[in-house]
């Protein structure tokens, strides 16, 4: 038998620590903070991430050397050349960032390769228009849940004098934050109010929608306002812009996204590889995962390969879950999805079925869903969230950044959520722990 419990182990989001301060156990009564930076759960659980890493330097002077190795012996076929090997995802940003690993590559006298930060984060790319619709809504009575890094999201349009849905909630709407789909299933059932859960999140959270549907746990009263997006066909896009100015060099490798892959496998990988002729490595959240990745991306561009690989073996399988697949494709289809400030991109996002439709907020409180005619820019001036998504741009290249735009006044949605490119750079810019990490790896 089915329950909300056993749906909330199966489909607990990955990463999530066991218990969580922003849901306490009164929950849905106002949590005491919402920053996931501060939370001593996450700093507990990050001491002992450093802890175990600083256990396995040895390995880490090993990846650098290889690195160092292949580095040199690919400069002797172009001296001028960068490889600029992308990440696809928030935690593989943060972890780079966090840990100095830009810095420990220079020291190591890794002058040829660049790590560059791609589209990995959902909250970052959600349009400003659904975020517009469920403040609407919430001022009109309907309950809106909302995932903490959601919370304080900015528009760009006010909505009844409110930017996100934490100011919304401060004049009076009703917005609660659920760290799962489930548990404002929980909620939802006890109050009977009209509600919708604000569904962002790529292919990792897209199992916990379509599962409490096909088991029947969702209560009449709750609508899902789904905005999941695809990273495959994003990844597509971003490559191809990278290839779209000849003085830029475009991207040689890429290091995909591991939580993601555990649902969509390593197989996903494969049109990207074949299709750009580069390697692709499935890659954990340790920093010698990352450092792995980057070892192996050299070492097939030295031996001119493109290959998938998995090195985030411990999680990813080369198929994937395929129960999860199929639970994603009973509930969704795909469709062509707008992302913030970049536009449309085909195939990159999903929509209940014709058969689901009774779950659906935008059919339920009439909500015209967004058209490639209809999206219009969506960041505000000055900017360069978009550019930083794909790839573009550095945090530091904004005019905003750090200045009118920071992390307690965040403008762009890249400053707002725990794996945005310019919050990660904002909390851990300068080298991280480069400096005692190089020390530690004998570069210092």
């Amino acid at each position: 038998m089915f329950t909300v419990k056993s749906l909330l182990k199966r489909y607990r989001p990955a990463g999530m620590a066991s218990q969580c301060l922003s849901l306490p156990d009164s929950f849905p009564d106002p949590p005491p903070s919402v920053d996931c930076w501060n939370c001593t759960i996450m700093k507990k659980e990050m001491t002992a991430l450093e802890f175990a890493f600083r256990r396995k330097t040895k390995i880490t002077a090993t990846l650098v050397n290889y690195i160092r190795k292949y580095s040199e012996e690919l400069v002797q076929g172009d001296p001028h050349y960068i490889y600029r090997i992308m990440d696809f995802c928030g935690t593989h940003e943060w972890t780079i960032v966090h840990f100095g690993l830009r810095n420990v590559l220079e020291m190591a006298g890794v002058k040829n390769v660049e790590l560059v930060a791609g589209p990995g984060c959902p909250v970052c790319v959600t349009p400003s228009y659904y975020l517009e619709a469920a403040m609407k809504l919430a001022f009109e009575g309907v309950v809106v849940y909302t995932y903490g890094d959601v919370f304080k999201l900015p528009a760009i349009r006010r909505v009844n004098g409110a930017r996100s849905l934490a100011e919304a909630k401060a004049l009076g709407a009703d917005v609660r934050l659920a760290h799962t789909f489930l548990h404002a299933v929980i909620d939802a059932k006890k109050h009977n109010k009209p509600s919708i859960f604000f569904g962002i999140g790529f292919e990792t959270v897209a199992p916990g929608y379509s599962e409490a549907i096909l088991k029947g746990l969702v209560p009449p009263n709750l609508r899902l306002m789904n905005l999941v997006k695809l990273t495959p066909p994003a990844m597509f896009y971003a490559l191809e812009t990278s290839r779209g100015n000849p003085r830029d060099y475009p991207v040689s490798g890429v290091i995909a996204p591991g939580h993601v892959s555990t649902i969509i496998g390593g197989k996903a990988w494969v049109p990207v590889a074949e299709h750009f002729g580069i390697p692709v490595v499935v890659a954990g959240f340790e920093p010698n995962d990352v450092l792995t990745a980057v070892a192996e991306i050299l070492r097939q561009l030295k031996n001119g390969e493109h290959k998938v690989l998995i090195e985030y073996v411990r999680a990813v399988k080369w198929e994937g879950d395929l129960k999860a697949q199929s639970s994603i494709s009973t509930v969704f289809e795909t469709v062509d999805s707008a992302w913030r400030g970049i536009g449309y991109i085909p195939k990159s996002g999903l929509a209940l079925r014709d058969g689901f439709k009774q779950y659906d907020a935008f059919e339920h409180f009439g909500i015209p869903d967004l058209t490639p005619e209809r999206w219009q820019y969506d960041l505000p001036p000055g900017c360069r969230c978009a550019e930083v998504t794909i790839g573009k741009a550095k945090p530091t290249d904004c005019p905003l950044f750090m200045k009118a735009c920071t992390r307690d006044r965040p403008i762009g949605p890249c400053m707002v959520s725990v794996e945005g490119t310019c919050a990660i750079w904002a909390r851990f810019g300068g080298g991280g722990l480069a400096t005692e990490i190089a020390k530690e790896v004998g570069l210092a």
